[in-house]
């Protein structure tokens, strides 16, 4: 089981402390590190000192960092035309020296849009197919060639389709609830499909549903990697899970129910559950960022045991 850390510096981080966290994560041995694509904190949080955009984030991890792969859940479609996308991905992947991977998503905190003056289209979903087409598309094309799409939203003529990335494919990641199209997207385009904060009941009956339309397109199901995004709070007993849940805000026993939380046996039997459905790989979602001694703490006693 791959450990993944996953931040989400909307609610309130400075570059700084994610090169921090980024270093940390690098140095205790997780796999890779991710950050949201958010430009507005939510809930409660006062978000300061303000937002970071995550490709510039991760352009700066690029370099900062050696081993861990970084990367984006999921960067919204809305925020970004897909062509210049292509682009900074590629850059970035780059600079990275083949570490990139990019979480596409459609984009749906409407909020977000309009504190920031960025278009909030009715017809997100539709959009993000195409995306997915022209931004794969140009990474595909082969140097000396050009790319053309003409879709309903989007429109490239004779592109020279470059950079491209370091590797020769950018893994890809698509994730979500929905039954009929999420299914499909993730089949046709994705390398790792992720469902984002599920109960392994829902894990298991969505990632059927994805395995059955990669059948149909003619892939095979175990092409993709399947992963759970879920919030994680660990102690060394129950007195320190009370104490870190409290500092995000959070009760103990809803984190039980909705997250992996409580003492690192009981994470880790519980993502050995996640493991039996079908998950390859866990993002743990990570609230409070100034607490490096729960990521030591996650790497020394769960990630031991799952290696």
């Amino acid at each position: 089981m791959d450990l993944r850390i996953f931040t989400e510096p909307q609610q309130g981080a400075s570059y700084e402390t994610l090169l921090t966290v980024a270093r940390a994560s690098e140095d205790l041995g997780f796999d890779a590190f991710f950050r949201s694509d958010h430009y507005l904190r939510m809930g409660s949080a006062d978000g300061l000192p303000g937002p970071t955009d995550a490709w510039i984030t991760l352009a700066g991890l690029a370099r900062e960092t050696k081993r861990i792969r970084l990367g984006t859940l999921m960067t919204a479609g809305t925020f970004r035309l897909p062509g210049v996308l292509a682009i900074q991905v590629a850059q970035v992947d780059q600079m990275s020296g083949g570490r990139i991977e990019l979480g596409l998503g459609a984009g749906w905190f409407e909020e977000e849009h309009h504190a920031y003056g960025i278009p909030f289209p009715k017809e997100r979903f539709a959009r993000l197919e195409e995306q997915l087409a022209i931004v794969t598309g140009l990474w595909a094309t082969e140097t000396g060639r050009t790319f053309s799409y003409d879709g309903t939203y989007y429109q490239l003529t004779d592109s020279p389709a470059l950079p491209k990335p370091a590797q020769s494919r950018v893994p890809v990641l698509i994730g979500g609830h929905g039954a009929k199209r999420t299914p499909r997207l993730a089949a046709q385009y994705a390398d790792e499909f992720n469902i984002p904060f599920a109960s392994i009941e829902d894990t298991e009956r969505q990632f059927g549903r994805v395995r059955a339309a990669a059948e149909a397109v003619g892939r095979k199901p175990d092409d993709l990697v399947y992963s759970n995004t879920l919030i994680v709070c660990v102690g060394k007993d129950d007195a320190e899970v009370a104490r870190r849940a409290a500092s995000i805000g959070r009760e103990v026993a809803e984190l039980k129910v909705n997250g992996l939380a409580g003492t690192p046996d009981e994470v880790v039997e519980k993502i050995g559950r996640y493991g039996a459905v079908g998950a390859s790989r866990i993002y743990l979602q990570v609230m409070d960022l100034d607490d490096l001694d729960h990521l030591e703490l996650i790497s020394s006693q769960v990630q031991s045991q799952l290696r």
